[in-house]
């Protein structure tokens, strides 16, 4: 039995499926797992450096970029994107050719998209070679690569109610969100082990700031512009600081001993294992990861992405009084309000405490398995086909 994933764009696209190859594989040892990811995608190493991926390959993929709130007359002039949506364009195509090609000759029994650009090409060769494959969402809005190929899908599988999606109501699975299994919920013993990993004190608070694997640019340059006044006032405060890939100058010549800037965290469950408050963005992966973990929440959510997703994710978060959520346009003037929000959260146990029980309460559990578990119903479905038209041409 052969397996193809496919994700890609981000490690959150990357990451969650690394964590159903690995159910796969505990569930049946003897099937075949194949990647294909983007080429000169930017995270494939993950791939690369996991057991549970047999076969990996790259096609070329490219997006249609499009920005949350921009008006028909400014897409219209904006000469830049338009130039590179041209270009990505020939991109998709030439990733269509290629996933023909690959399709006929990894001959998988199901395929999984994850979301990503590099869906596109693949879920459409899919569909011409009428290969079952399933989709899976994270966020709250479906993105536009898995919209685009959904009629042709066999199951949906999300992270939310089948109310939030635009698909048939009845390919909808709801499983929750995928991730990996080292995230577990974080005992306060666990967490000093993970602190003591990290070369800090047992007992020092820690705050942790991430934009996702590849940064965020606005939140850098707000916690640039009070990092200096937090660590002062917080004596024993430790700051760590995933900034994303080439971003790593964005503190300019400023060090201090409690202050760790790194491009990209590994192993992050340990990380936000040890971590006493989170400021990321509300991106759906991020977001289970630490709801699984029980953690204090800041979510920053990321406006400019297409059809608003993260703040669809930031005001459930509100809603549900899970975390504390900060608009960017709050940011823009001042870097107070999330200053204060740090200061106030790290010296409020019981109002952390509060916060990582209620986000952990909304988060379900299990996802990768439960995904795992339909993947292998759809191929043994097509096995059960392809032997039937073995055994009607044999006789």
């Amino acid at each position: 039995m052969t397996i193809l994933l496919t994700g890609g764009g981000s490690g959150g696209h990357i990451t969650p499926i690394l964590a159903v190859a690995e159910e796969l594989k505990a569930i049946k040892p003897d099937c075949k797992i194949v990647y294909i990811g983007e080429r000169s995608g930017k995270f494939a190493s993950l791939t690369k450096e996991h057991t549970a991926i047999d076969e990996i390959y790259t096609i070329f993929a490219g997006k249609f970029r499009r920005y949350h709130g921009q008006s028909w007359i400014d897409r219209l002039f904006d000469v830049k994107t338009n130039a590179l949506n041209m270009r990505d364009a020939i991109y998709v195509v030439l990733g269509l050719v290629q996933s023909l090609r690959l399709l006929r000759q990894i001959k998988p029994n199901v395929i999984l998209l994850k979301g990503g650009f590099v869906g596109v090409p693949i879920g459409l060769a899919a569909a011409c070679g009428r290969r079952p494959f399933m989709t899976h969402d994270s966020d709250a809005l479906p993105g536009l690569a898995n919209r685009l190929v959904s009629r042709w899908a066999s199951l949906h599988a999300t992270a939310l109610s089948a109310e939030y999606y635009p698909y048939t109501v009845t390919k909808i699975r709801p499983v929750g969100v995928l991730v990996e299994p080292n995230y577990q919920p974080v005992t306060p013993e666990l967490q000093k082990q993970y602190k003591h990993a990290l070369g800090i004190p047992e007992d020092a608070p820690m705050l942790l700031i991430t934009g996702g694997s590849s940064g965020a640019e606005r939140i850098n340059q707000a916690i640039t512009k009070l990092i200096d006044s937090l660590l002062s006032e917080q004596s024993k405060l430790y700051v760590f600081h995933q900034v994303g890939k080439g971003k790593m100058s964005v503190y300019s010549n400023y060090t201090h001993e409690r202050l760790r800037v790194v491009e990209f965290l590994k192993p992050m469950y340990q990380y936000m294992g040890a971590a006493d408050l989170v400021v990321c963005r509300a991106s759906g992966n991020t977001l289970a990861e630490l709801g699984i973990q029980g953690k204090a929440v800041i979510a920053i959510p990321n406006p400019d992405l297409t059809g608003g997703h993260q703040l669809k994710n930031a005001q459930r978060l509100q809603e549900q009084q899970a975390a504390v959520v900060i608009y960017e346009k709050e940011l823009n003037n001042s870097q107070q309000h999330l200053f204060d929000a740090i200061v106030e959260l790290l010296g409020d146990r019981s109002a952390r405490k509060k916060l990582g029980l209620t986000l952990q309460s909304i988060t379900k559990k299990g996802a990768a398995k439960k995904l795992a578990l339909l993947l292998l119903e759809i191929a043994n479905k097509k096995q059960d086909v392809q032997t039937q038209d073995f055994t009607t041409t044999a006789s």
